[in-house]
């Protein structure tokens, strides 16, 4: 303690015990506490005090934080991004699965017990999606307006509602479908958290690990998805298909866990900045609609197919004459894994956009996805056309094409992402501006971005159900709806070659009237 107050002569002890807890800052460390400075290195103390001063007191927020200063990264920035990171990917990750919640209960409904047909039960999903879509600016502005932590932790325990209110109401078959609507908005909540989530992310991490941090932080939150399927497969197996109540009380607990995790670990970014300013900013700029419409066709078809996938087939395993409950079980056996290929290949979507570039990895995403649809389009057809029960080799083909469009869809969804950073960080260097505001309207711009392509891109999920729910009621098959996706991904895709590809660069206007006329931004 001695040599505490020597280097600080001017400080009571227990100030000293207090600067030597935080993590570096400033501009070679991290300010990790509103009222304390940051702890040089040559304070051999100081990783001595570190841990005990920690548990003493923790107010949870930084003042001040620069991810591209590489000094202060290393020195600990690094492990304070990857805490938070870790955290609100916890969060997030149960989040997606009260979100899914009444796809995986749609398998516990059987018509004859609730009254809902296949219709009614894509009705339910598409307005999850879309409530999920409307609340995700809101929740992009609650993150960068009330703190990281503080708004992580409301927003998973609001989630406790809507799954207290599924137990009700599937212990009380035979109401009608508007309260089931009610509910399946309310889980639309646990989808809004995604884009808070990604624009939490977009502040701690520099851009040089904005593809690894983005695409990690999606495709382990975007787990949430197939986990809840998975869990809704082992209670169809143990305790059978009129059993749903064990997946929303194992959801309770968790939402309760990792709220209390959420609130000890994470931290709130003080100057975060994400306002109704920027938004309208950023609307203004082609490069954002171009990037929504993207995301639009890679994350949209994810949770499109994610919620409408094990409807989907159990709707054509009753095709081959079996029963509901067997259906169920056949559905649920491989629901999961589709959803589980698009997060994880999501990852490798954001490094390999580090490495070549998103434009050119979005293209290659949207062509395949486009060669695949054609292949379910040619076998719905083929099935169409063929009298009798849905055969088997349909049944491979349906799976196999869906489970690689899932996968094509989650590198999709890890490469667009990476172009919303890469975009805007290009544009700031022919702003004209000084160093720190550059990095500041790069920081704030990617994140307003990120958190409205976010919200348009659900809406694809939207879309998807509502095509697909018309498709059925029109025909009593999905050809229709085959159809319109494989247009939407060749239209998308020749606009990503010859926007950003054939020539690498956007077009988009200046952000602001009073801004430099930016050049197009290489991608």
């Amino acid at each position: 303690m001695a040599g505490l107050r020597s280097a600080l002569p001017a400080a009571p002890v227990s100030e000293a015990i207090a600067d030597a807890a935080i993590p570096m800052a400033t501009a070679e460390f991290a300010v990790d506490r509103s009222t304390m400075s940051a702890v040089p290195r040559s304070f051999p103390e100081a990783s001595q005090l570190r841990k005990g001063a920690e548990r003493m007191s923790r107010n949870h927020r930084i003042t001040e934080w620069d991810p591209e200063d590489t000094a202060a990264w290393e020195a600990g920035n690094n492990r304070i991004a990857r805490r938070n990171l870790l955290w609100i990917i916890a969060c997030d990750h149960i989040a997606f699965g009260v979100w899914t919640l009444f796809p995986v209960m749609a398998l516990f409904m059987p018509q004859d017990v609730y009254g809902f047909s296949a219709a009614d039960k894509f009705l339910l999903g598409a307005t999850a999606t879309l409530v999920a879509a409307c609340l995700r600016i809101p929740y992009s502005l609650g993150i960068a307006t009330f703190g990281g932590r503080n708004w992580t932790v409301f927003s998973v325990l609001v989630l406790i509602v809507p799954t207290s209110g599924t137990i009700w109401l599937l212990a009380h078959p035979g109401l009608p479908l508007w309260p089931y609507l009610v509910c399946a908005a309310l889980t639309g909540m646990g989808g809004a958290n995604y884009a808070a989530s990604m624009t939490n992310t977009n502040f701690f991490y520099p851009h040089r690990r904005k593809g690894f941090a983005l695409g990690f932080n999606a495709g382990a939150g975007n787990l949430g998805v197939p986990m809840i399927q998975l869990v809704g497969l082992l209670v169809i197996a143990i305790a059978g298909h009129r059993q749903p109540y064990w997946v929303c009380g194992l959801y309770l607990v968790l939402l309760t866990v990792v709220a209390v995790g959420a609130t000890h670990y994470m931290d709130n970014l003080e100057h975060a900045t994400y306002d109704v300013s920027h938004l309208r900013s950023i609307l203004r700029e082609g490069d954002t609609w171009v990037l929504a419409m993207l995301y639009l066709g890679t994350f949209g078809s994810w949770i499109g197919f994610s919620f409408a996938f094990g409807q989907v087939l159990q709707i054509n395993f009753v095709g081959t004459g079996q029963s509901h409950a067997q259906a169920s079980l056949h559905a649920a056996e491989f629901a999961f894994v589709g959803p589980a290929l698009g997060s994880v290949a999501r990852i490798y979507g954001g490094r390999l956009a580090d490495r070549i570039g998103g434009s050119r990895v979005t293209l290659a995403v949207l062509a395949a996805m486009g060669i695949i649809t054609a292949f379910l389009v040619a076998i719905s057809i083929n099935d169409d056309r063929t009298p009798g029960l849905t055969t088997a080799a349909t049944m491979v083909g349906y799976i196999c094409g869906f489970m690689a469009l899932f996968a094509l869809a989650g590198l999709g969804n890890g490469s667009v992402y990476k172009m919303i950073p890469s975009v805007f960080e290009a544009r700031s260097h022919r702003l004209g501006m000084p160093e720190a505001d550059r990095s500041r309207w790069s920081q704030a711009t990617s994140g307003a971005v990120i958190g409205f392509v976010a919200a348009f891109g659900a809406l694809g999920g939207v879309g998807i159900n509502l095509a697909l729910r018309q498709s059925y009621l029109s025909t009593g098959t999905d050809t229709l709806a085959f159809w319109a996706f494989l247009a939407f991904y060749l239209s998308a895709a020749v606009v990503t070659w010859a926007r950003y590809v054939r020539r690498p660069t956007s077009t988009a206007a200046s952000v602001s009237d009073s801004q430099p006329h930016s050049e197009p931004a290489r991608v």
